[in-house]
């Protein structure tokens, strides 16, 4: 009962502080994946699309993203209620009284809770790690019990039910097996006859397969198409038959999208980074869960913290083994897996926000990769927790102690008084509640909607953007899918069109209607024709035939709709940028094409960037090269700029701008890039507007863009005093301001 209050406690915080809209980075990705049932970046994650799936339709809440947010919550106030039995657990032959149990447990569940990984991801779904958390959690318990009595009348029960979570789990995310290493190593040091029952054994491993079956869904799902069906592994190309699912192709693709070959990851015995600093990232993390500050405004107390807490974990980890071996030849294992071993699997390059003095001398994640070791820092609750009790317990035999008899044994324990003077010290275990709230809640922030909304209004109806990375792409993925907003506007994300899978899926996706009366005002003046064909005019056999790559040796024109002349100078030419140009030759007069903004110089790598002109957060690509007129100016660093349509997108249709405003933070350094956009919006419209002579216009606008700035702590990036100093005369121009935007990154790791 005590577990389920804890839990119930912890629930209630990331309801307080739950999103009610997607994120950043893989969540949008997952949302709608889930949501439509489709398939996202190989393995798959099967278990999760099906109870995310059931969670998106489940009368829980108003939104869909809410209702797979809440998915994220559960599990982690489950899993806390699960540190909280373990750690109440081993204080059984420490205290004598319950209330020190529970205390001790609370304590436990707090701490994990608060951390800001977890925190963080428990109150939006970016992914699929809070379901595999849960899962760890479940299965350390179920150990620990087992420990407990490994001859009673359920052992056998409790280790085919953790064979068969282990199995769900991995179906889930390769994490689902973290705990299976540490429960092998727990029957082998407390019955190690265990392992020689063969049929218990087979009942385990058929457990384990019977858990991993949701990845059987994947085939039967892929060869139905759903509009994101990434890695495509089915053999069937036009609906789902027997005898190409039940075929050779389709095992093979299985088994690659299964593996993950598509990243080509190297093998651990290839270093990205030395071992020290791979560590070195790991401690960066641990240090951000106790007091996450992501302006750099306290990093004295931070790392005081950081310090207390490890500290905390190693005494409790300490008070482990000498209270309770027998769960700890359980619990100790797992840390150790959860931590150093897990830090030399991943083998990651430096973390993006590691060592930054380092700059680009060294190779690093497009982002940071803290997620991965949530199982790590939920965990070290119980030890952090097991700690505090023993420095509350050292506090208060200062005020006075007892003896007590325990067992056959006669202890001196504290006086209840003294427990109680003693109690301040535990108050500790609330500072990451305090110093991660503001970084880890998520209540009314819907700028990644946001964002998504103003980008995909950027584009005329039907059009074709083109896209680079993750996040111009996954969030504009859910608002079409999960939103309903502009499914007309085809979306090409170049990182995926260099695979096969994609460029198929391209051209097999319907084209979907264009709602005039939910669309934005300014696309209401004309009647939009809806397209007849495919983005590209070709078969599925020639789209396959496409190289992924080759290098172009000369420099080699590219014409395409009569008027457009491009050179492309000597590079490589990827699978990408072949069929962006099919898509450009097969498209004129039938779709407009565009260009994100975030893809930087993508036109001039190939060619077309003088036919570029920006309209709202994308650049479109017209028959002929733009000239200055009444509606079009030429902005330094931005190009040709449709002035009527800027604006009017600027200043009637974008949502980001009050979003970012209204959220006041932005944690996620390499997405920062995203709210600078908006800043470089802003200053492009002041520039139109001055020069065509609208003063007004032109204050408000660049307003808007110091309150974006200043809410999401870039300010230092734009020099807003020179440009308020000296206004621009009509027919002036001023020099581009730089952009801190990170280079694209490729989907997913």
């Amino acid at each position: 009962m005590a577990a389920a209050i804890a839990g119930a406690l912890v629930l209630l915080l990331y309801v307080l502080t739950l999103g009610s809209s997607t994120a950043m980075w893989d969540t949008s990705e997952y949302i709608a994946a889930a949501y439509i049932m489709g398939l996202p970046h190989p393995p798959g994650n099967p278990f999760f699309v099906l109870i995310g799936r059931f969670f998106s339709i489940l009368p829980i809440a108003p939104g869909v993203a809410t209702r797979i947010n809440l998915l994220a919550a559960i599990c982690s106030a489950v899993s806390a209620g699960m540190w909280f039995l373990i750690t109440e657990r081993v204080l059984v032959s420490w205290f004598a009284e319950r209330w020190q149990r529970i205390v001790g447990g609370g304590l436990a569940a707090l701490i994990g809770a608060t951390a800001f990984t977890v925190w963080s991801q428990s109150v939006v779904n970016e992914k699929v790690y809070t379901v595999a958390m849960v899962g760890v959690a479940l299965i350390a318990w179920l150990t620990v019990r087992w420990c407990d009595d490994p001859d009673g009348p359920k052992a056998d029960k409790l280790l085919i039910l953790i064979a068969y979570i282990l199995g769900l789990g991995y179906s889930n995310h390769m994490a689902g097996m973290l705990a299976a290493p540490a429960v092998g190593l727990a029957v082998l040091i407390r019955r190690p006859a265990t392992l020689l029952r063969w049929k218990l054994i087979l009942a385990c491993i058929g457990a384990i397969v019977i858990g991993m079956t949701p990845f059987a869904t994947q085939p039967i799902r892929a060869a139905y198409q759903p509009l994101i069906n990434e890695g495509e592994p089915t053999g069937c190309v036009d609906g789902l038959k027997v005898d190409c699912t039940f075929s050779a192709r389709t095992w093979e693709l299985f088994k690659y999208n299964f593996n993950r070959e598509q990243y080509g990851k190297p093998p651990v015995t290839e270093r990205n980074a030395p071992f020290s600093a791979q560590v070195g990232m790991w401690w960066l993390y641990f240090k951000w869960q106790w007091w996450r500050d992501p302006y750099g405004e306290q990093q004295a107390m931070q790392a005081v913290l950081a310090a207390l807490f490890l500290v905390l974990g190693l005494f409790g980890g300490w008070v482990h083994w000498k209270r309770d071996k027998q769960s700890f030849w359980f619990f100790g294992p797992l840390m150790f897996t959860m931590t150093l071993l897990l830090i030399y699997y991943l083998n990651f390059k430096y973390g993006a926000s590691q060592a930054p003095e380092l700059g680009e001398t060294v190779d690093r994640e497009v982002r940071d990769r803290d997620y991965f070791y949530l199982w790590s820092f939920s965990a070290w609750s119980v030890w952090a927790a097991l700690g505090l009790v023993f420095v509350w317990e050292s506090v208060a035999s200062l005020f006075g102690a007892e003896q007590v008899k325990l067992g056959k044994s006669v202890i001196d324990l504290p006086r209840r008084r003294s427990w109680m003077m003693a109690a301040p010290v535990l108050l500790l275990a609330c500072v990451p509640l305090v110093g991660n709230w503001g970084a880890s809640t998520r209540k009314n922030d819907d700028t990644t909607f946001a964002f998504a909304h103003d980008m995909l209004n950027s584009v005329e109806p039907y059009g074709i953007l083109v896209t680079v990375g993750d996040n111009d792409t996954f969030p504009l993925w859910y608002a079409q899918e999960v939103e309903g907003v502009r499914q007309d506007v085809v979306v090409a994300n170049t990182s995926l069109l260099n695979t096969d899978w994609y460029t198929r899926q391209l051209l097999r996706n319907p084209i979907r209607e264009y709602n005039k009366e939910a669309g934005p005002a300014v696309y209401r003046d004309r009647e939009w024709k809806k397209p007849t064909r495919p983005v590209v005019a070709l078969t599925l056999d020639q789209v396959d035939s496409i190289p992924l790559a080759y290098q172009l040796q000369d420099t080699v024109g590219f014409d395409a709709c009569g008027t457009i002349r491009a050179r492309i100078e000597p590079r490589i030419m990827t699978r990408a940028d072949l069929y962006v140009l099919q898509m450009i030759r097969d498209n004129c007069g039938e779709r407009p094409l565009y260009i994100s903004r975030t893809a930087g110089s993508y036109g001039r790598e190939l060619g077309i960037d003088p036919y570029l002109i920006t309209q709202g957060l994308a650049r479109r690509l017209v028959a002929n090269v733009p000239a200055s007129g009444p509606d079009t100016l030429l902005v330094p660093g931005e190009g040709f700029v449709d002035v009527k349509r800027s604006r009017a997108l600027w200043e009637d249709v974008f949502k980001g701008k009050a979003s970012f405003v209204r959220k006041d933070g932005w944690v996620d350094k390499p997405s920062v890039g995203i709210p600078a956009l908006y800043v470089q919006t802003g200053f492009m419209v002041y520039d139109m507007l001055q020069t065509i002579g609208d003063q007004p216009g032109a204050a408000k606008a660049l307003a808007d863009a110091k309150a974006v700035a200043q809410a999401t702590r870039i300010s230092e990036f734009f020099n807003f005093s020179a440009v308020e100093q000296t206004p621009l005369l009509p027919g002036d121009s001023r020099p581009a301001v730089p952009v801190p935007v990170p280079p694209a990154p490729t989907p997913k790791q």
